[in-house]
């Protein structure tokens, strides 16, 4: 047997492809969209991929299982539960797919959500009688378990999900053998739990021990504890989760008309008629120069969760990237379902060359400048967009909190007669606010070099703020 996980940094995303050696037959579990690394793999093993699971309809990105069947023919698996809108065989506890010397038995493990499933992994020419592994999806992680307040919004109440998620974990994966490998859909960074390790393989035993959330306690105290503090979802998931029990084009076909080079005079006309310029070069160099208008998040990190929590998953969208970049910014995009690209500048910035009056700049200001700024009369308003928490941990004294995930909406309660400086822990989010900003606020605004880090790194004050 053969059991390989992926591991996808940017969504803090795993997937797995087990195989068998002796029948050359595989299936793939929780697969990214861009399944190309499977189609690799299986080409190298001389597998064929027969079966897709999904342990669940995830909401933080779109699968790949409609490519996989309309790729290689693999049969779409799902639990019991659910109701998709594609042809798929749904499984209850107990049953099985083998094929060789590999079981993959379901566990129905709801709670994540009302469908979620485990996947039994047995090698059974190793050790027939007992699992090697369990892929646990979004109901155990390393460390934490998944969050049950994601479906509330469509009929399911998080107190009925987390009463089914104390069940899952207590009467089903708590009893398997201690041995049993765990392999989770997320690590840390996932917004589907909140304290998931930066480790991505465990066992039972060791998260019978360690996991806060497997500890013995009564249903109660379980409910108030995994649906306490949990990190605010951005709005995509409500649409990622609908999408990937629906039928819907392959990433493949969207890819198509997203890489179009389009000239400046076509980009306006985009614009103008309401399609967003989306800039994915470095926040430096965005804020140095760019199209006026156009939003920024950097390629360079948490890339797709941020384009879907500032972008409009309804409207079209142009890119601006370095060259070479193009391709990766459509294809992060399409992990999250945003396929509404209509193409990318042509020649980048070099486009704008002749056109200055089309240009635009952020200014940028260092923690030193800012703590001689915020000492005379005049200051300018310190804006920091990190979370709540961040900011009540330790902040730069007298500034203002507003999370990047609800700058359109609160950006009218910040006073419009002072400059604004705005920053975040190291400067990624705080450009992504500045462009926001730089089209819904007039004035004067700054970003802060190096955000609070900077700050702090240059031994300027910092204070905290514990919640109320």
């Amino acid at each position: 047997m053969v059991l390989k996980q992926y591991y996808l940094g940017c969504l803090a995303h795993a997937s797995y492809l087990i195989a068998d050696e002796r029948s050359r037959v595989a299936a793939v579990v929780d697969p990214q969209r861009d399944i190309e690394q499977y189609l690799a793999d299986a080409r190298a093993g001389g597998y064929s991929i027969d079966y897709v699971f999904l342990t669940h309809f995830h909401a933080d990105f779109l699968a790949g299982h409609i490519e996989l069947r309309d790729r290689v023919g693999a049969r779409i698996c799902l639990g019991r539960r659910a109701e998709p809108e594609f042809d798929a065989r749904r499984l209850g506890d107990g049953e099985r797919i083998e094929f060789g010397d590999v079981r993959l038995e379901i566990l129905e493990t709801p709670g994540h959500t009302p469908e979620g499933i485990s996947i039994l992994v047995y090698d059974l020419a190793a050790r027939p009688d007992a699992p090697y592994a369990v892929l646990t999806g979004d109901t155990l992680f390393i460390g934490d378990v998944g969050r049950p307040d994601l479906m509330a919004s469509v009929g399911v109440t998080a107190e009925e999900l987390a009463d089914m998620l104390y069940d899952s974990l207590t009467t089903k994966l708590a009893r398997l053998p201690d041995d049993t490998l765990v392999y989770p859909a997320h690590g840390a960074g996932s917004m589907c739990g909140k304290h998931l390790s930066t480790e991505t393989v465990s066992t039972i035993g060791e998260q019978k021990r360690f996991n806060y959330a497997l500890q013995p306690m009564d249903r109660e105290t379980f409910a108030r504890l995994v649906t306490a503090e949990q990190p605010e979802a951005p709005g995509y998931f409500s649409v990622d989760a609908m999408l990937n029990r629906q039928e819907r084009p392959s990433l493949y076909r969207s890819l198509t008309g997203a890489l179009r080079a389009l000239p400046l005079d076509e980009v306006l006309r985009l614009q103008a008629e309401g399609a967003q310029v989306l800039d994915v070069r470095a926040g430096i160099d965005f804020e140095a120069a760019h199209l006026a208008g156009a939003v920024h998040v950097g390629l360079q990190g948490p890339y797709a969760t941020w384009c879907g929590t500032v972008l409009d998953h309804d409207r079209p969208i142009v890119l601006i990237a370095d060259a070479g970049a193009h391709e990766e910014a459509v294809v992060r995009l399409g992990r999250i379902g945003f396929d509404r690209v209509a193409g990318y500048l042509q020649d980048g910035m070099d486009a704008l060359a002749a056109r200055p009056d089309l240009v635009a700049r952020i200014e940028r200001m260092t923690a030193v400048a800012l703590s001689e700024q915020l000492a005379r009369p005049g200051a300018p308003l310190v804006l920091d967009v990190r979370t709540e928490k961040e900011w009540q941990d330790r902040h730069i004294p007298g500034s203002v909190n507003v999370p990047l995930n609800r700058l359109r909406d609160r950006v009218g309660d910040l006073p419009a007669d002072r400059p604004l400086v705005v920053h975040c822990e190291a400067g990624y989010r705080s450009a992504t606010a500045a462009s926001l900003l730089a089209q819904l606020r007039p004035g004067p605004l700054y970003d802060l070099v190096g955000g609070c880090s900077a700050w702090e790194a240059s031994r300027l004050p910092l204070e905290a703020s514990p919640p109320t």
